[in-house]
Formats: C-alpha cells, sequence, structure tokens
C-alpha cells in the first residue's frame, strides 16, 4: 500500500516545490518593482537579459527556466508601458499564483513521500 518513493523521485519534487515557491515570490516582487517606473523597467531588463543567456545553454532544463525566466522579464517591462500595463500586470498575477500552487503541490508530494521512509 505505502510503497517507498524512489529516491530520484523524491528529489524531483523537493526541488519543483522549492523552485515553483521561490519562482513565485520572486515574480512576486518582479510584480511590486514594475509599479516604479526607472527601477520597474531596468529591473525587467535585466531578467529579460539572464533568460535569454539561459535559453543559449544546451541543457534542456535551462532552456525550460530561461523561457520563464524571459517572459518574466519581459512581462515586467511590458507592465511598464501604459497601453500594456494592465494586461501584463494580469498575466503576473496569474503566473504568481500559478507557481506558488505548483510548488505548494510538489511540497506536499514531498512530503508524502518523505513520509512513506519513516
Amino acid at each position: 500500500m505505502n510503497d517507498i518513493v524512489p529516491t530520484s523521485t523524491l528529489a524531483r519534487h523537493g526541488v519543483a516545490a522549492v523552485g515553483g515557491i521561490a519562482g513565485g515570490i520572486g515574480l512576486w516582487a518582479l510584480r511590486l518593482l514594475s509599479h516604479v517606473p526607472i527601477i520597474g523597467l531596468v529591473a525587467g531588463g535585466v531578467v529579460t537579459l539572464v533568460g535569454l543567456g539561459a535559453l543559449s545553454s544546451h541543457e534542456p532544463e535551462d532552456k525550460r527556466a530561461g523561457v520563464v525566466t524571459t517572459a518574466a522579464g519581459a512581462l515586467t517591462v511590458l507592465s511598464n508601458i501604459g497601453l500594456f500595463g494592465g494586461i501584463a500586470g494580469g498575466l503576473m498575477g496569474v503566473a504568481v499564483v500559478g507557481l506558488l500552487a505548483m510548488g505548494g503541490w510538489n511540497a506536499f508530494k514531498f512530503m508524502k513521500g518523505l513520509k512513506t521512509r519513516a
């Protein structure tokens, strides 16, 4: 009934939990910074450049993180532009909730898997 969860699965859930929660908090901070005109624009540009740098990697996990980081930076830049501010801010809010929910779900699965080892 309660089979022991393999270490690789347990590690994957733990890393996904930390990444989701940290990503959600980071994106939330970017969303707050996007309300300050110059600082939000600079922060969004820096995050976009970091994401583009990660996209140049050969590892698929790095490319996936690069896409997410580039999108977060681009949304931060767009939220500083009056025409796209509302749409970009709304998308950032949805992304924050999604990342936090995904991180919480993976933390739950991690804890449940950890419990089977005790």
